[in-house]
């Protein structure tokens, strides 16, 4: 019983230590990539861009990425967790800064490019850094914690950013005020993140000496286990079956994701004078859809975690969203309120496949091969944010409607879950949770 009271402690002073920060930085982090979609409801009107313009910018940022992905992640592994996220986000927030100030077509792209070179690595360190301090059966959930910013992020950011478009200071306007506003906080919490975080279990001044004795026993015990189904290096890793399809998976998830989220500000848009909603209403429109599909993502996470299954939950929720994302297209025709309801479903099941699906690679793979082989299906699944918004502005310039790439994007969603669910094993490579001191004590009390 003491030690499950240890187990516990433990747990929830990792997680009150951890979660909060890391949410706040990775918020910061996703406001400032996708706030591009809001800006566009003035940008691109002031320099003159066409849809296919903004779309192939919009997703320029994720060729950055997919570049220096696996480069940062190994650098990580070399210098430590917290130098490397702080340089990130200072980094970032800098060229983030700059945005506001691109005028041709070539700037906006290299601006969006470098940004996407600036943040490569940020999200596959957060995930690697915290398997390091959990145990595996709660990686679901640690993961959804942070990455319910996600979400969080757009439910936040939307109302913001629509009443930062209605500013005018300075001879600057309210897109180029809304980038540099919304880039500031990552400046200042870059900063806090080197002085903050603990690369090692065995740095964390902020636990006792037991706690820190019973978390590092329990995440090597799980280590070695792992390691004696079959032990990766970080090239390894690179070239595993597994690790490959959940690449190929992510790259037609995110092609789906990215399609609809990049330009959902202006497909709500151009629905919402049906309904005679203002553009701030637009904004806390959006922000409701985006809270509900937070609440979702938590669930799933919790369910993924209760019943240590982590496939279906992802193809589950992909094939919802895919579902949802189609239908609407045909009951906008009909109602608006309906379309922005089935669009809500669509974005839950989006956003819930996401902890489920990261808690697959540190099932078998550890240290860093985990970290290179987070890297590598973040930066080609990436790609897909690329191609998605440039076939969603492309196809509307050519049509004038969004109808037809939506169901192309819903069609890329179902693609995706059935990659998952058909080609990536059951877990066969993946070691059973070890039991943790506190299971162990009670098999044998």
């Amino acid at each position: 019983m003491e030690i499950h009271r240890l187990e516990q402690t433990t747990t929830r002073k990792v997680t009150l230590r951890l979660i909060p920060f890391l949410f706040l930085c990775f918020t910061i982090s996703i406001l400032d990539r996708v706030n591009i979609g809001f800006a566009a409801l003035q940008m691109n009107e002031d320099l003159g861009f066409s849809h296919a313009v903004y779309g192939f910018g919009a997703g320029i940022f994720f060729v950055g990425y997919f570049l220096l992905e696996v480069p940062g992640s190994a650098m990580m592994a070399r210098i430590g967790a917290r130098k490397w996220i702080s340089r990130i986000m200072v980094s970032w927030a800098l060229i983030a800064i700059a945005m506001a100030f691109v005028q041709t077509p070539l700037q906006f792209y290299i601006a969006r490019f470098l940004l996407g070179v600036a943040e490569a690595s940020f999200y596959p360190c957060m995930v690697h850094y915290l398997s390091g301090f959990y145990q595996q059966k709660h990686h679901a959930k640690a993961i959804a914690g942070f990455m319910i910013a996600i979400p969080a992020a757009n439910a936040i950011g939307s109302p913001i950013s629509t009443y930062l478009l209605q500013i005018e200071w300075f001879g600057l306007t309210g897109w180029q005020w809304l980038f540099i506003l919304e880039a500031i906080p990552a400046v200042i919490l870059g900063v806090i993140c080197y002085f903050y975080l603990t690369d090692r279990i065995e740095d964390a001044k902020w636990l006792t000496n037991e706690e820190r004795a019973w978390l590092l026993e329990v995440t090597t015990r799980e280590s070695l286990e792992k390691q004696k189904v079959k032990q990766y290096t970080f090239l390894q890793a690179l070239k595993d079956r597994d690790v490959l399809i959940l690449s190929m998976g992510y790259l037609f998830w995110m092609f789906g994701y990215y399609g609809i989220n990049m330009f959902l500000p202006s497909i709500s848009a151009g629905m919402r004078e049906e309904i005679s909603l203002s553009v701030q209403g637009m904004g806390w429109l959006l922000g409701l859809m985006y809270m509900i599909a937070m609440i979702a993502m938590y669930l799933v996470g919790k369910s993924s975690d209760r019943r240590n299954e982590r496939r279906f939950h992802v193809a589950g929720c992909l094939t919802l969203s895919a579902v949802a994302m189609i239908a609407s297209v045909y009951v906008s025709d009909v109602s608006t309120i309906g379309a922005f309801g089935l669009l809500t479903i669509s974005l839950c099941g989006a956003f819930g496949a996401y902890s489920p699906f990261w808690a697959i690679p540190p099932s078998f793979l550890t240290g860093a091969a985990a970290g290179g082989a987070i890297a590598l299906i973040n930066s080609i699944g990436n790609l897909g944010g690329f191609f998605g918004p440039y076939l969603v502005g492309y196809i509307n310039d050519i049509t004038g409607s969004y109808h037809f790439s939506m169901v192309a994007l819903g069609i890329s969603l179902i693609a995706s879950a059935c990659v998952i669910v058909f080609l990536v094993k059951g877990g066969k490579k993946a070691a059973q949770p070890v039991a943790s001191p506190a299971e162990h004590a009670d098999k044998t009390a």
